[in-house]
């Protein structure tokens, strides 16, 4: 279905270093990233342009505009967000979702992942001093900064500070206009290595997504639509709050099937029981 096709990948934001390899050597599809292609029309992370829409539909957004522009029925497109993580509110975290869409046989998979390994982090400075144990923290040079004058504030920006040198100059300027800054960590792929390596890990599972074919039809895709918690408590044999099966459907033909204890025991650790603890 994918051999020899033209795969488009919709970023300005060099994300095609981590996801044409992966792509291009197990689907044998050939990738391109057009240099003209504006994807902060979607929306900026610095708040420029609004983000609008959910994730997925900006990722499908951003296929689609890219397809209709360029000739092409094959794309792939990223959208990250960062804040607190859903379970731990005190963590940030970033949770990256990859979308592939397929106009010429009507797919589309998806992929996310939900990660603490991010260096996501904003805050008021108003000396160097904060400011360098601020950029230290963040992983400065190699992850690069934003200032701006306050923290909501996208009228006055700078984006993309990747050395010392520029970092105190900007922040001094700064300093010298409004007696203080606003620094945060630059969340864009080519200047943010560690949100890099989560969306070449979020492209491992798309492609095992695409590499999972509904046993009817044998669609790429076939993927887990339902999760169904009940696992029964080892010792008193009510339902738990675990995965007890897994649904999975055919986005192609509807075929579904179960999949029972994919964690692999078929009852529950007591410790994990609303019952017998509390």
């Amino acid at each position: 279905m994918f051999g020899g096709r033209t795969l488009l990948i919709a970023t300005k934001h060099k994300k095609e270093q981590v996801i044409a390899p992966t792509l291009e050597a197990v689907l044998r599809v050939v990738c391109i990233t057009p240099q003209d292609f504006d994807s902060d029309q979607f929306g900026t992370f610095t708040g420029e342009i609004e983000r609008t829409f959910d994730p997925i539909t900006t990722a499908r957004k951003k296929c689609e505009w890219a397809m209709e522009k360029y000739q092409v029925d094959l794309a792939i497109a990223s959208e990250g967000s960062f804040g607190p993580h859903p379970e731990a509110f005190m963590v940030p975290a970033n949770e990256e979702r990859l979308l592939l869409l397929d106009h010429k046989y009507n797919l589309e998979i998806t992929a996310v992942t939900l990660t603490t390994k991010t260096n996501f982090n904003g805050a008021e400075v108003t000396n160097r001093e904060a400011l360098t144990t601020f950029a230290k923290q963040a992983l400065f040079p190699s992850h690069a900064l934003i200032l701006r004058k306050s923290k909501n504030n996208a009228d006055e920006l700078i984006k993309g500070i990747t050395n010392w040198d520029d970092l105190h100059r900007h922040f001094d300027d700064y300093r010298n206009k409004y007696g203080k800054a606003y620094v945060e960590t630059d969340m864009r792929a080519m200047f943010n290595p560690t949100r890099m390596q989560v969306i070449e890990q979020t492209t491992q599972k798309l492609l095992q997504k695409i590499q999972s074919q509904c046993p009817q039809c044998h669609t790429p895709g076939f993927d887990v639509t339902q999760v169904i918690k009940g696992l029964p408590c080892a010792f008193c044999g009510l339902p738990t709050t675990s995965v007890l099966s897994l649904i999975k459907t055919c986005k192609a033909c509807s075929h579904q099937q179960t999949e029972k204890y994919p964690q692999g025991k078929t009852t529950e650790d007591p410790m994990f029981c609303g019952v017998c603890n509390p």
